[in-house]
């Protein structure tokens, strides 16, 4: 087999899909495995180190993509590498095709095996591959809406943990999933008053065993939601239906109640965001305003933290890549039931259903 590990190429990626450590065992158990030259610089890994560890380095993304049975990336595909997918070839990466219909057509008149981190299944029915990166996430969301938050970015001025004889900053955390529990985290952590909703009772039974009273959790339904967005200095948005587009849940009329210079951070944004005045923004232009509230969108944003978000999500992926290394890709899937449920197309059909009704496929 030979891997391929392009160079990632959307705006502001800093991560990478192959570690040395994790190409050094994917030689060992018999693959070539070529890399483009300085696609791991951004996240601390020089050429060296990838040739030490038996790496063929290669110049031109192009050629990794004509010669690579297996394509390991961290993003999408984007519309300039629509052209070097190869009939028949495999892909492995965050897909998140729900929010993607031009590369869905693509993979399907291709004939791509599309393996999506994003619904790749644990024993447990949890989603291994999603997990760091909700992680990094949830608790980069605090630190960019504080960012953000702060005057000389056009923000109101409050900061998140007060001092003694003011309130601290209000955060409202939809959604209390792997994104949204460390987003609660990091903001109880800075001393913040934390409101969390959700629709699952057992999560937020467990966040207020966790806090002990010093979070405040509400069921997620139109009302506490338009009360407490109102009042809140900080949104979270992380709501997440795996593979799915992700559900409206903050409406603009809600959101134009909020406070001039409020900050909202859509954590959901990979899957088309959750709040409805939200669309997608870039690191070179991360923030734009829409009735006085600030509004941060970065579909890549564990990329601030490339080096982090590349040994945790590696650390994930690595069983599945050895697994698709060892035993081959059909009887990979064949025989790991978990990881075929992160294929999403193949032999030009999208095979995961929630994709499927997401995009008109259904």
């Amino acid at each position: 087999m030979t891997i391929g590990v392009p160079k990632e190429i959307k705006i502001g990626e800093t991560r990478v899909s192959l570690t040395p450590s994790l190409c050094r065992r994917c030689v060992s158990l018999g693959a070539k495995v070529l890399v483009q030259k300085s696609a791991g610089l951004t996240a601390g890994f020089t050429d060296t180190e990838y040739a030490a560890a038996g790496a063929t380095l290669v110049g031109a993304a192009k050629k990794i993509w004509a010669a690579a049975d297996l394509i390991l990336k961290v993003k999408e595909p984007l519309p300039a590498e629509y052209g070097q997918l190869r009939d028949g070839q495999t892909l492995f990466t965050y897909l998140h095709l729900a929010a993607g219909p031009d590369l869905t057509k693509v993979l399907l008149q291709k004939k791509i095996l599309g393996i999506s981190y994003e619904t790749v299944e644990g024993a447990d029915g949890s989603f291994p591959l999603l997990k760091p990166m909700s992680q990094i996430a949830g608790r980069l969301s605090i630190q960019i809406g504080a960012y953000f938050l702060q005057s000389q970015h056009g923000g109101s001025g409050v900061l998140l943990g007060g001092i003694p004889g003011t309130m601290p900053g209000h955060v409202v955390v939809v959604g209390a999933g792997n994104s949204g529990a460390h987003a609660v985290q990091m903001a109880a952590g800075m001393g913040a008053r934390v409101t969390v909703l959700d629709l699952d009772t057992r999560k937020l039974e467990a966040l207020d065993t966790e806090y002990r009273g010093r979070v405040v959790t509400l069921m997620s339904n139109p009302a506490n939601i338009e009360a407490e967005v109102a009042d809140a200095d900080l949104l979270i948005g992380a709501v997440l239906i795996p593979a799915a587009k992700a559900p409206i849940v903050v409406s603009a009329k809600t959101v134009a109640r909020m406070r001039p210079g409020s900050v909202i951070v859509d954590i959901a944004i990979d899957q088309g965001g959750c709040i409805e005045t939200i669309r997608p923004t870039s690191h070179e232009k991360p923030v734009y305003e829409r009735h006085g509230v600030i509004h941060y969108a970065v579909p890549n944003m564990p990329a601030l933290v490339g080096r982090t978000s590349t040994l945790g999500l590696t650390q994930a992926t690595e069983p599945y890549v050895a697994m698709l290394v060892k035993k081959g890709v059909e009887r990979a899937l064949a025989e790991h039931q978990g990881l075929a449920r992160g294929v999403n197309t193949e032999n030009g059909k999208i095979t995961y259903g929630a994709v499927a009704k997401a995009l008109g496929y259904a």
